[in-house]
Formats: structure tokens, C-alpha cells, sequence
């Protein structure tokens, strides 16, 4: 390993991935936090993932938003309400949380554009270079949208500029990225959200509903082997960036269905006894054969059990929009 190398790893040593890494495989029950999966590698595979016939989440949610973006859009912006009392419906802005490549988003601003004409829309990723991306691709698909990055991690806050006087603002959480917390987290979230937005901005939220347990685990255990990938990149990437050890060869994706606790559950299991080393850590780990390292939750919601932790959470459940097969749930949900 070259001095170069070396110096990069000692940066990393007190940055957030050591200091997670650190405390969930020194814990008695190991476990990795699921934004591990997101470098460069990781991005690529979950975005195979999200292709395959297998991962119905993206495919049906874009389904629910090609139905109903206008009817969304219009809502969001208030104007049932402002016919009911004679007066014109504002203007919307867009922000998404842990946008990404804002692939499903499109299909809302060009309906926000359809409405307004020109949009001003607010991707929130703690990565950069996934944030570049979609401005650039965004502004140059659809005409009228101004695109503003905001690089930070929000679930440490949400700091949003202010909106101009008669603009309402519609925050998107969508891809069911709420079932990766546990239940308290996601309610403290939500109520994080709320607090940081001004009365009659909304919050549209996108949630996995429960379903067949062969249709759920077919969904995190493909055929194609690609989940599997995506998984085991977890241990790579601690290979790459912490100078780790593992054997990919000797650690199996597993997927399981918890039916009491409503989730899917990702594991990373050791195949035989081993021992693996973290010099940059200076962390030794043992593993028995059969040990699992638990690297993400899926939670999957019973109907009507969104909009009531919405309420929770200091909103006004509005709106709720699913599939025909009643396998995804879109809700819009209004600050008071």
C-alpha cells in the first residue's frame, strides 16, 4: 500500500463511516448502517436494483405518479382551496429529500411546469456528485425548472431557504425511504420535517404497503443475483476505504421477512468461522459460522397507518394515492 494511500485511510479514521463502522461491529449483535451502501458502486448496483421485474417499489410508485402528478401538483399548491374561497392558488416550489438521481420526480415538475411555467426545484443528497447530475439533466429535459442543490444530510435538519411571498412549498420523500428507520426515528423525522415548514407547505410521502411474503423477498433477493451485490459491496467498500479484510467469498446475502416486527430485513452471514481485521481502526472482529451483520431494515406499512403517524408528526393527512393492487401508497400531507 502506497504512503498515499496510507494518509487518505488515517484521514478517514474519525470521519462518520469509522465512527459507524466502529460502533456496529463492536456491538454484541452486529450491524452496519444502510447509507454505507451509497458510494459510487453502491449507486450503480441500487439503480440495477430499482430495474429489475423483481423491485415492484419504484415501478409502481412511478406508476401512481403517472396517473395522478397534476392532481398532486394542484392540491400541493393549494388550489381546491383557493376555489372553494374565490382566490387564486399559489405558486409551488419542490424539494426532495434524498433525491438522488430524481428519476420518478420528473413526472411532477413537468406537471408543475404544466401548471406554472417555470418551477424552482430543491434536491437534498448528501452527495454532490449524484446532486450535479440531476441539475444538469433536469434543466436540460425540462424547460422552466431551475434546479438548486442543497448538499447536507437531512436527518440532521432541514434548512431550507425561505419561500417568496404567495409560493408554497411541497417537500417530496418518496421511494419508500421512510421504512429504513425504525419506527420512533421515523416519527421524530417527520416531526422534524413539519417543524421546519411554514403553515400549508406539504410533505408527499411514499410508502411500501404490506403485501405476500414471496412478493416481498423476491423483491430484496433477486434472481439475478444483483441485491446480493449490492449488499456485499457494504464489505467492500470498508475494503477500499478502511483497509479491512473481508472475503467476500466467505459472507452470503440473506433476506428475511420479520412478520411481527412488519419488515424486511438485510444480512450480511459470515460462512464459516473467521477473523477479519480493521487496522485503520485498529479493530479485530470474530465471526462464528452463521453470524450475521445486519445492514437494513424495510419496514411495510399496514393501510391507513401512514397518514396516522403524519397526524403524529403535527400534519393534516390530506391525501392518499395507491396502485390498483393497493401495493403502494403516495400520501400528501399539509403543515399547520
Amino acid at each position: 500500500m502506497t504512503a498515499f494511500a496510507l494518509s487518505q485511510i488515517a484521514a478517514r479514521i474519525e470521519s462518520p463511516i469509522a465512527s459507524a463502522v466502529r460502533e456496529g461491529l463492536s456491538a454484541g449483535s452486529k450491524r452496519l448502517p444502510p447509507w454505507l451502501f451509497y458510494d459510487a458502486d453502491g449507486s450503480r448496483l441500487f439503480d440495477r436494483i430499482t430495474r429489475l421485474p423483481e423491485y415492484y417499489l419504484t415501478r409502481t410508485e412511478r406508476d401512481i405518479f403517472a396517473a395522478h402528478a397534476p392532481a398532486i401538483v394542484a392540491q400541493a399548491a393549494g388550489a381546491e382551496a383557493a376555489g372553494r374561497n374565490g382566490n387564486k392558488p399559489g405558486r409551488l416550489r419542490i424539494a426532495e429529500l434524498g433525491a438522488g438521481s430524481a428519476d420518478k420526480t420528473r413526472l411532477l415538475l413537468r406537471a408543475a411546469v404544466g401548471r406554472q411555467g417555470t418551477l424552482l426545484y430543491e434536491p437534498v443528497d448528501v452527495s454532490a456528485t449524484a446532486l450535479e447530475a440531476a441539475r444538469v439533466r433536469i434543466e436540460r429535459e425540462i424547460p422552466g425548472v431551475r434546479v438548486a442543490p442543497l448538499v447536507t444530510d437531512y436527518t440532521e435538519g432541514l434548512d431550507l431557504s425561505p419561500a417568496r411571498p404567495g409560493e408554497r412549498r411541497m417537500v417530496l420523500y418518496i421511494g419508500s425511504s421512510i421504512g429504513n428507520f425504525e419506527p420512533h426515528q421515523a416519527a421524530q423525522l417527520l416531526e422534524s420535517i413539519c417543524t421546519s415548514l411554514e403553515p400549508g407547505d406539504t410533505l408527499l410521502l411514499g410508502v411500501d404497503l404490506r403485501k405476500d411474503e414471496r412478493t416481498l423477498l423476491a423483491a430484496y433477493d433477486d434472481a439475478a443475483g444483483i441485491t446480493a451485490r449490492f449488499n456485499l459491496n457494504l464489505l467492500a467498500r470498508l475494503n477500499r476505504e478502511l483497509a479491512a479484510d473481508f472475503d467476500l467469498e466467505t459472507f452470503a446475502h440473506r433476506a428475511v421477512w420479520n412478520p411481527t416486527e412488519s419488515r424486511i430485513e438485510m444480512h450480511l452471514e459470515s460462512l464459516i468461522a473467521q477473523r477479519v481485521q480493521l487496522p485503520s481502526l485498529d479493530l479485530e472482529l470474530s465471526f462464528t459460522a452463521g453470524e450475521r451483520i445486519h445492514t437494513e431494515n424495510s419496514y411495510k406499512y399496514a393501510p391507513g397507518q401512514a397518514e396516522s403517524i403524519l397526524r403524529k408528526a403535527g400534519f393534516i393527512a390530506e391525501s392518499t394515492w395507491t396502485d390498483e393492487r393497493d401495493w403502494f401508497a403516495v400520501c400528501l400531507a399539509r403543515a399547520e
